[in-house]
């Protein structure tokens, strides 16, 4: 009674008591006061009434290290894959990456007064020059969360209001992806299971940057890891460990890039070999001849869909021959939020609504043809709001096999989607309908992720 008494003087208001778990009074803090509200906040009263300067920087510093140690371990609880820290001109904005998309974090009024102090102290932990501003840095940190421990890659970067930060986190620990939780269905798995106990050959992922192209890899490497199996990957950077394979980073600041770590790696007699990414025609040259000397290759590109693949090596200046001798599959993938199971519906759909949304992915009107309800999101606290929750996979797979006199004589991408298409190949449009109609996700997804390809 007298705490109740004490707290209604002291905030003029009458108060209403409700019993609540620890989670819940926390979110309640960063919703009302942001990220990390509390350590500033008190900081911000405690530099007004402070007399002593000493003591008032190394109570700033102390709130400062509190209050970046909280963001990150936000992001982490939050799932996110990146964390910005960007200077604008009369605030400091940070934002999560989530599910794809950036999301901007509740923080304290006035955090602009600790823009130098909070820089500095990222700069610190990933071993960074404090005293240069005016060149981009890379650095890394090695931070703990409970018991998850992660690998932060940092990035800075000069802009007209003071540098800009980013890190990128990697959980090279979390639990390791398969096939299945991927979001790949039965027939997918059946297809590229079987492509994975070749012996030989090169199996190519494609699509954007954050498409999730090194995870799909890593699912593929554990699905076949075995004693009998010398694995061997060259990456930039190691994003997931492989237990019992060899990786390697790039540092191509000494000369250790994708083409000279593999070719020699081939004399360290491995039976797969993992490409983090084919840039140029040394490394795909390289590769592909590891391929057609009895080494199953992994690599990845930048294509929009999965004969873009074949063409981009093409493009590069491998032989078509070559190309349509080594290239036993390729996957080109995207990746869409997930509806939140703990609150998506069900809900009508409008026909002429979907079949323009057909029409616009290239998929036939006929498909709304019977559909009348589509889950659609709704929002909850598992969510944070947003009525999604993880991300799941759509995959295009070409054999490239039945092309190969196309491949030979350097038809287009447009003449080898054509076939593909009329050989079985589905597309990422279709593979996106059939996510919609298991109700994983939504149109407005499909259209988002699948925006630029043609």
């Amino acid at each position: 009674i007298e705490i109740s008494d004490w707290l209604a003087t002291f905030t003029a208001r009458p108060l209403v008591w409700r019993l609540s778990g620890a989670d819940r009074v926390k979110d309640l803090i960063v919703a009302n006061y942001g990220v990390g509200g509390g350590s500033l906040e008190d900081e911000l009263e405690a530099l007004d009434v402070t007399v002593n300067p000493t003591e008032a920087e190394a109570d700033e510093d102390a709130a400062v290290v509190r209050f970046v140690t909280d963001v990150i371990a936000q992001g982490i609880a939050d799932q996110g894959t990146d964390i910005h820290f960007e200077p604008q001109e009369e605030a400091l904005r940070i934002r999560y990456r989530i599910d794809g998309l950036l999301v901007p974090v509740p923080v304290p009024d006035n955090l602009r007064r600790f823009q130098d102090a909070i820089i500095s102290r990222l700069k610190i932990m990933a071993r960074l020059n404090i005293s240069e501003k005016r060149l981009p840095q890379d650095g890394r940190i090695n931070f703990k969360s409970g018991t998850t421990a992660l690998d932060i890659r940092v990035s800075t970067f000069p802009t007209l209001y003071g540098e800009s930060i980013s890190l990128r986190l990697l959980n090279q620990k979390k639990e390791a992806y398969t096939m299945d939780r991927l979001g790949m269905s039965p027939e997918e798995q059946k297809v590229i299971t079987k492509v994975l106990d070749y012996p030989h050959g090169i199996i190519l992922v494609t699509g954007p940057t954050g498409s999730g192209k090194s995870t799909s890899l890593n699912a593929f490497l554990r699905k076949i890891n075995s004693p009998d199996l010398r694995i061997v990957t060259i990456e930039d950077p190691v994003e997931y460990e492989v237990p019992g394979a060899n990786q390697m980073q790039t540092r191509a600041e000494i000369g250790l890039t994708f083409a000279s770590a593999l070719r020699s790696v081939l004399r360290q007699d491995p039976d797969v070999i993992m490409v983090g990414e084919i840039r140029d025609l040394e490394t795909a040259e390289i590769a592909i001849r590891a391929s057609l000397t009895g080494h199953l290759v992994f690599s990845t590109l930048h294509t929009n869909d999965a004969p873009g693949a074949i063409t981009r090596l093409i493009d590069m200046g491998v032989e078509p021959f070559l190309v349509a001798s080594a290239v036993e599959l390729v996957i080109a993938q995207r990746l869409v939020r997930r509806l939140c199971p703990a609150c998506t519906k069900p809900h009508p759909v409008e026909r002429e609504r979907l079949q323009a949304d057909l029409v616009a992915l290239h998929l036939p009107a006929a498909l709304a043809d019977g559909v009348t309800q589509l889950n659609a999101p709704v929002g909850c606290r598992a969510c944070r709001g947003t009525g999604y929750r993880g991300r799941v996979g759509i995959f295009e797979i070409l054999h490239p096999k039945p092309l190969h006199d196309l491949i030979v004589k350097r038809e287009s991408g447009r003449a080898l989607t054509d076939q593909a298409i009329a050989n079985g190949m589905t597309t990422l449009s279709e593979s996106g309908w059939d996510r919609v109609r298991g109700g994983q996700t939504t149109f407005d997804e499909l259209l988002r992720a699948l925006s630029t390809t043609d």
